[in-house]
């Protein structure tokens, strides 16, 4: 089997695709965004990044309000969270567009989405311009879960989770586990 060499891009997959939600403060107005490019960056403290271009309408909300929270999408609601990256909040109010519900964070102000089972709070630590997008650095301050996902051992249950991953331009589901962090050295 021969190698072929392909222009440099962001190539790495799966990304997983998060809804962030964000407050338009002048507006008094919450807002989404779909975002594919998040990632863990620390354990302690516990970071996390999200990456957006400074054009989109979050970017300055979240830049300017230093919160935000990441609320994780079932594979049951993909077509909402495609359309939360497909429009403007500057056009639309997409909690509205969407049908979802606006629950209260404990800590911060930016709402979560209750549709979503999973959602993390987070207060904007540092941003760092990269290019074409800016990456929001923000330190995790509460975690919510849905009493349903939540496995025996206090960790989510990811098949009951039901997440989904983007891949170059299309929404995978993730299918099954397929081992466990040290599964080599038994």
């Amino acid at each position: 089997m021969s190698k072929l060499e392909i222009p440099p891009n962001e190539a790495l997959y799966p990304v997983p695709v998060v809804l962030v939600t964000c407050i338009d403060r002048k507006r008094k107005k919450p807002n989404i965004i779909t975002i594919a490019w998040c990632g863990v960056v620390a354990s302690k403290p516990p970071l996390v990044s999200i990456s957006i271009r400074p054009s989109r309408y979050s970017h300055a909300l979240i830049k300017d309000g230093g919160e935000f929270v990441i609320n994780i999408p079932t594979k049951d609601i993909m077509k909402k969270a495609d359309l939360c990256g497909i429009r403007s909040g500057r056009d639309i109010d997409k909690f509205q567009a969407c049908s979802f519900t606006s629950v209260p964070a404990t800590v911060v102000s930016s709402p979560m989405i209750k549709e979503c089972p999973v959602n993390i709070e987070c207060k904007l630590k540092e941003v760092v311009s990269l290019g074409s997008h800016d990456m929001f650095i923000g330190e995790v301050v509460a975690v919510h879960a849905d009493k349903d996902i939540v496995s025996a051992k206090g960790g989510i249950d990811y098949e009951k989770a039901k997440p989904f991953v983007y891949n170059q331009g299309e929404y995978w589901d993730l299918g099954k586990k397929i081992g466990f962090y040290g599964c080599s050295a038994k």
